[in-house]
């Protein structure tokens, strides 16, 4: 195999210098690059300074805005080449989620807009077919790119191409993580009985987001031989011993061996799926990378392409991130000018993350209940369940990129009397819904669900918002829905949950807790009850999980205007605290509900259900999210564009207050505000 330092010889003539490319710019090649047919004029020495360049504009970029680092830089050259060796977007390239192709984004138009990246009204962090053409397929969830492209294959066959046009090739490029997610499997098997036209590259760089798990990934790290391998095996090493003797020779014979090992074991799976398998191929070598895609393309048919990167490769603090080669970093805060300060002062710590009350819970539950095990999805750092895993380890499981798999083998653990506690993202947690129906509330099997990032998920963006939970979860029969105000009282529905005798559901948001005690002792809470935080007689402010302090402080607002607000801490989604809510809409007379979850379907919903049931005909305002698609920005500022602010609450608390007396019948409203009372106004 060539070295990546091999002399350079052209791709294709050479590029001229574009507008940016003279002076001392410390980016030249990349100066030179406005889209991909600009790189196939470049030498490949040039793409290797390209290769560089790039790096340290992701890093730059990356460390400024935070988001993924790791996986970017692990395919610098697997990108370059693929743009080399294709011609996007009349070939289509699919990544698979996306953390991996930022230099795709760089190289496709984008650079100026790249400083952006996960910014408010800029550049996704994912794909999105919304941002460019080079974006085939957006996705941020992982194991899609195969069935994706392979639809594109199909697609692409059903329009031949025209006499002396080269065929199109769909390409789908997917890291070693996401291969472990069924649906790459189902694709997998569908593609090699198609037998089209479609070409697999795996980016094989030990990782997903932390070190993968599971018998695919310890196949791709050490030979499983089989019968054929052996015969192979002895009949080579009958040939070696009969060569003449000899150090030299011994060794050869070792090597000629170990080859034939390496070839059997990497391409037997891939064959018997129906691929051609090429590779392994250094995937920092740009030459063999080119000559692998071109040979990949030629072929009429599967191809699978396996390519070795390393995760983080050129930035030393993602190469020493032994756990997750900095998958993803924060952002670095803008630099302040000392000053001196005016007191001795030292400023509290900030409250704990939801995430890490979850888990610290989890592990006291654990000490006291050997029946308590916790399961996540490839995301141990995410949920903070990695804490768990050190404390007990033997009753930790990762199951991988496979969130269906997670929550039957959560029921199967049911069956035999343990207490299952999944911490899945919300947004990852809509993957096993048909499990959540047929495997655990059918089966009234005890299983807790963690939905970690419920709500907006901020600079993750649309992809990754878990807005939608409380609409599927709360239609399925006996399961319990609860959502915390705050930190401890997570810590308390954790335990709730933990004690019954069926399914039971608790979303919590991305991000710091409001910085309350965490330290008192557990205790379950009474089922469908709600907490009333504040009396008032004008109207009922009714929210859950974390729009109940938003509601308290509308609740000083309207004091401020003369009106007496109830708010009310729901907890339980369901069941309601019907008692609660019915007595409230007679005191009160008019009643606002809160969510952070789609108006459709949730919380609001469910009291307006009640109400209706109950022949409560009075002024109602559901405020949640309103039905369209919410971009990246920070999660103060959806919940701004979602009209989800201690204002806005007010405000539509007002006007139900201004109207009641008219004994309006119930309305669900969305996002959006009003203007009854001057004092509330903007």
């Amino acid at each position: 195999m060539p070295s990546a330092s091999s002399p350079s010889r052209p791709v294709g003539a050479a590029s001229p210098p574009g507008p940016k490319g003279s002076g001392h710019s410390a980016t030249p090649v990349f100066d030179r690059i406005a889209g991909p047919d600009d790189l196939k004029r470049l030498t490949f020495g040039e793409l290797e300074t390209l290769a560089e360049e790039l790096r340290q504009e992701m890093i730059r970029v990356v460390s400024a805005n935070g988001g993924h680092l790791g996986a970017s830089l692990g395919t610098v050259e697997l990108a370059l080449a693929l743009h080399v060796a294709f011609d996007s977007p009349k070939d289509k390239l699919v990544w698979d989620v996306g953390h991996q192709a930022y230099v795709h984004k760089l190289v496709t138009g984008r650079r100026d807009r790249f400083p952006t990246v996960r910014q408010e009204g800029g550049l996704s962090g994912f794909l999105s077919r919304d941002e460019s053409p080079h974006d085939a397929f957006g996705a941020g969830h992982a194991s899609t790119s195969i069935s994706a492209a392979l639809g594109m294959a199909v697609a692409q066959q059903a329009r031949p191409a025209a006499d002396g046009e080269v065929p199109a090739r769909a390409v789908a490029i997917i890291g070693d993580g996401a291969l472990t997610g069924g649906m790459a499997f189902e694709a997998l098997n569908n593609a090699g009985n198609l037998s089209v036209p479609l070409i697999v590259v795996l980016n094989d760089n030990e990782m997903s987001i932390a070190r993968n798990v599971g018998a695919l990934s310890k196949y791709l790290d050490r030979v499983r031989t089989d019968r054929r391998y052996g015969k192979a095996k002895d009949e080579l090493g009958r040939l070696v011993e009969r060569l003449p003797q000899g150090e030299l020779m011994v060794e050869l014979g070792k090597r000629m061996k170990d080859g034939l090992k390496e070839f059997v074991y990497h391409a037997m799976i891939w064959e018997e799926l129906g691929f051609t398998y090429i590779g392994p191929v250094d995937g920092h070598n740009l030459r063999a990378l080119v000559e692998a895609m071109r040979q990949a393309r030629q072929v009429d048919g599967p191809v699978f392409l396996h390519v070795v990167t390393q995760k983080g490769k050129g930035y030393a603090p993602c190469e020493d991130d032994a756990a997750e080669r900095g998958h993803a970093v924060s952002a670095t805060p803008a630099v302040v000018p000392a000053t001196r300060p005016a007191t001795d002062t030292v400023a509290p710590p900030p409250p704990p993350k939801y995430q890490d009350v979850f888990a610290r819970t989890a592990i006291e539950l654990a000490d006291v209940d050997p029946r308590v095990v916790a399961i996540t999805a490839a995301m141990p750092t995410g949920t903070s369940l990695l804490k768990f895993a050190k404390v007990h380890p033997d009753r930790f499981y990762d199951v991988g990129i496979a969130e269906q798999h997670a929550v039957t083998f959560a029921a199967g653990l049911a069956t035999g009397g343990m207490r299952p506690i999944c911490g899945i993202y919300s947004t990852f947690l809509q993957r096993a819904y048909d499990q959540i129906v047929h495997d655990v509330c059918l089966q009234r099997l005890p299983v807790t669900f963690a939905l970690d990032r419920a709500g907006f998920a901020g600079d993750d963006g649309r992809t990754h918002h878990g807005i939608y939970d409380l609409s599927y979860l709360r239609c399925l029969p006996g399961m319990t829905i609860m959502a915390p105000k705050d930190e401890d009282e997570l810590r308390h529905m954790l335990a709730t949950a933990v004690a019954l005798d069926g399914p039971a559901a608790i979303r919590y948001p991305r991000g710091a807790g409001v910085g309350v005690p965490t330290d008192g002792p557990l205790h379950t809470l009474p089922i469908g009850r709600g907490e009333t935080l504040r009396e008032g007689d004008d109207v009922a402010l009714l929210a859950v999980g974390s729009m109940v302090l938003a509601a308290e402080r509308a609740a000083d607002l309207l004091a401020a205007e003369g009106i007496r607000a109830s708010v009310v801490n729901a907890r339980f989604v369901k069941p309601l605290d019907e008692a609660l809510i019915l007595d409230l809409a007679d005191r009160c007379g008019a009643v606002v509900t809160v969510e952070e979850n789609v108006v459709r379907g949730g919380f609001g919903s469910a009291v307006l259900e009640l109400l209706a049931e109950r022949g409560r005909v009075l002024p109602t305002r559901v405020l949640g999210i309103a039905d369209r698609i919410f971009d990246h920005a920070s999660q103060g500022r959806l919940r701004e564009q979602a009209g989800l602010t201690p204002r806005d609450i007010a405000e539509a608390a007002a006007t139900l207050v201004a109207t009641k007396a008219d004994r309006h019948p119930a309305v669900v409203g969305g996002a959006g505000r009003t203007t009854a009372l001057a004092g509330l106004a903007d």
